[in-house]
């Protein structure tokens, strides 16, 4: 199995394009430390042929560009792609965006949890999807899905909050509805040659359940988005802490760092690192205290080969 880093970083990239933020400014004064990434995306692959998307973030064009086992091959056809599904673990912008860019008529398959369906069908700019070239289809819960290349994936419930723009702003917001469980986000097990791959790009707590899940893979992409819970209000960006916004942040004692310590996987990774996250700084403490956790640090590009 191989699994591509498509993009590393949480939505806005790295650095993002309206911030100076200590680590946005780095990036903008070209500092070697800090790497640009793009917005969160993975490509999967059982047999190095057929590939699987999860997640289409807005940069989607560009992280094809990058990627060459995702170039078009010569074939009998004018067109091809080796992309032939796309799971989305949500409907968050920064994961669906990247769909209108796979509307050239190329047959594909797009599956998702029934509310990330929902925004689909309810939002008619998606509908440039032809219908009869792009099928849509509801992922079961813990049910092995097998996809082109004889990858399997399971889909498993996280904790979770609706996409920013499904939010009601009227009334103010719980921990319950920031990390309720009922499939609004979702966790997948990806298996292929005997190895299995778990990828958890959003999550807002590290239950007994997500534990369960976890345990015993051999690669765990997770969650990174802010070091701290308050990182955004610190920095007088947002009112939102990381927990508000249904995310986990690395460190602190409700940290994942701290809620995934001990748990049998050989190689931990964080991804959706948001551009605010002093880890994106190479050398810098919070990042060498990640490593000596035993995590490592996505990039742009990174595979890994199971």
């Amino acid at each position: 199995m191989r699994v591509v880093i498509l993009g590393a970083a949480a939505g806005g990239g790295s650095p993002q394009w309206n911030c100076r933020c200590p680590v946005c400014a780095l990036a903008w004064a070209g500092d070697p430390r800090v790497r640009p990434r793009t917005q969160s995306s993975l490509a999967i692959s059982a047999n190095g042929s057929d590939w699987v998307l999860l997640n289409a973030s807005p940069d989607l064009r560009t992280q094809i560009l990058a990627t060459s086992a995702l170039h078009p091959r010569v074939t009998d056809s004018r067109r091809h792609s080796p992309i032939t599904d796309v799971i989305l673990t949500n409907g968050d912008i920064d994961h669906v965006a990247g769909l209108l860019t796979l509307r050239e008529r190329q047959p594909l398959t797009i599956h998702a949890g029934p509310r990330a369906l929902d925004i689909l069908r309810d939002n008619a700019v998606f509908n440039v999807l032809a219908p009869d070239m792009v099928a849509r289809r509801p992922l079961p819960v813990d049910v092995p899905v097998t996809m082109a290349g004889g990858l399997a994936v399971t889909a498993f419930p996280v904790p979770g909050k609706v996409p920013l723009y499904m939010e009601d702003t009227t009334t103010a917001w719980t921990a319950a509805e920031t990390a309720a469980d009922d499939g609004r986000v979702l966790g997948f097990l990806f298996q292929a040659g005997g190895r299995r791959a778990v990828c958890i790009p959003n999550c807002a707590a590290v239950t007994d359940a997500v534990r369960e899940r976890v345990c015993g893979a051999d690669l765990l992409l997770f969650d990174g988005t802010t070091f701290t819970d308050d990182e955004m209000p610190a920095l007088g960006l947002s009112p939102k802490t990381a927990a508000r916004m249904g995310h986990m942040a690395m460190d602190g004692p409700l940290g994942s760092m701290a809620a995934l310590d001990g748990i049998d996987v050989p190689l931990k990774v964080y991804m959706h690192i948001n551009n605010t996250n002093p880890v994106l700084v190479d050398g810098s403490p919070q990042q060498r205290l990640v490593e000596a956790a035993g995590w490592a640090i996505a990039h742009d590009g990174m595979e890994i080969r199971l």
